[in-house]
């Protein structure tokens, strides 16, 4: 498998400050990103989620992962541009003055295409080198299968109801595909076969099941797709020890963002990444289940080699828990760029 040597070309955290006006051109991302997760840091506010496949020239429609909303059209990013994003709207969600942010982005492939690898047609932005895809499909109501355009298997999927009201649903390897957690939640992991049929992805479809979460008939979806990538990106899990000398997690590389979840039992999900604060330990907190400011706790240290946890708390180190990981890196433990990887 051939790794990643600049993972900042696929994934960046941008951190930036509101201006009150109704358009703010957000930028030092690095690239043109398809998938963007705005979150205000110091105050209550929801998670917004925008992506290139639900734009419609524009209108980035939002999603907010911390409720069941169908997506909404009233708070728009208006521009996926070369180095970031526009926002076309002074809510206090994405740039009130004054106020600070952090946005997640992700580069798919820019483009969408048709994919018939399923028993429905999907559309599709897929970076294969990256194992990232954004996957637009309409329900059947009845077991079926989607293309995800990756040519990898998928080692997590996240689902959204567009057109109504309803739980997101994460898929992990970890877990299997008889098992989901609601990102909106602080639910343990359930068993519930009508989500995936119970079946395992493949390297071109995820399967659906009967379920309105995901497979309503005729019902509007959102998928985003992940698969691993050597030196990039890693979907794995452990088990918590209750000590504030918590376990090490290996990822291969020093990971720019990780999200965590409690599966053994109800807990927040939690939100890390390089940025905030910038230095070890990191304890800058967000929860994608809940619209609060940022806090402090669930400490890690990011490692080169991977992240340490550094705390007692239940949501990220509950004594015989498992948690499950989504990670992303900084840079590879040791790339044929030849630059090492440091700690902070």
């Amino acid at each position: 498998m051939a790794q990643i040597n600049k993972p900042n070309e696929y994934f960046n955290t941008k951190l930036y400050t509101g201006d009150g006006n109704s358009s703010h051109a957000i930028t030092g991302v690095g690239f043109q990103p398809d998938w963007v997760w705005i979150k205000r840091r110091n105050d209550v506010d929801s998670h917004f989620i925008y992506d290139s496949v639900r734009f419609d020239g524009s209108n980035a429609y939002w999603l907010q992962t911390n409720n069941t909303n169908a997506e909404g059209s009233d708070r728009p990013l208006t521009a996926f541009g070369s180095d970031g994003f526009t926002i076309g709207s002074n809510n206090s969600g994405l740039n009130a003055n004054s106020s600070t942010y952090v946005s997640w982005n992700w580069l798919a492939s820019n483009t969408t295409a048709s994919n018939t690898d399923g028993s429905i047609t999907s559309t599709v932005s897929a970076n294969t080198t990256a194992g990232f895809s954004i996957v637009s499909y309409t329900g059947t109501g009845a077991n079926a299968t989607v293309g995800h355009g990756l040519g990898a298997v998928p080692r997590m999927i996240i689902v959204k109801r567009r057109d109504g009201s309803d739980s997101w649903v994460v898929q992990h390897g970890s877990l299997g595909a008889s098992k989901a957690l609601n990102l909106d939640s602080t639910g343990a992991v359930q068993t519930y076969d009508p989500y995936w049929n119970a079946t395992e992805p493949t390297t071109s479809v995820f399967s659906i099941g009967t379920d309105g979460r995901t497979n309503g008939s005729s019902e509007t979806y959102i998928a985003y797709c992940f698969a691993e990538k050597k030196g990039y990106s890693k979907f794995g899990s452990y088990t918590g020890n209750g000590n504030a000398d918590g376990t090490f997690i290996y990822t291969g590389f020093k990971p720019a963002f990780v999200m965590l979840k409690n599966t053994s039992s109800a807990q927040d999900w939690s939100m890390k990444d390089n940025k905030r604060p910038g230095y070890n330990v990191t304890d800058d907190i967000l929860y994608p289940n809940g619209n609060y400011a940022e806090g402090s706790g669930g400490d890690i240290d990011i490692v080169s080699n991977g992240f340490k946890i550094r705390t007692t708390a239940a949501n990220t180190n509950g004594s015989g828990n498992t948690f499950i990981y989504m990670a992303f890196a900084e840079n590879p433990l040791v790339g044929t760029n030849n630059i090492p990887a440091t700690a902070r």
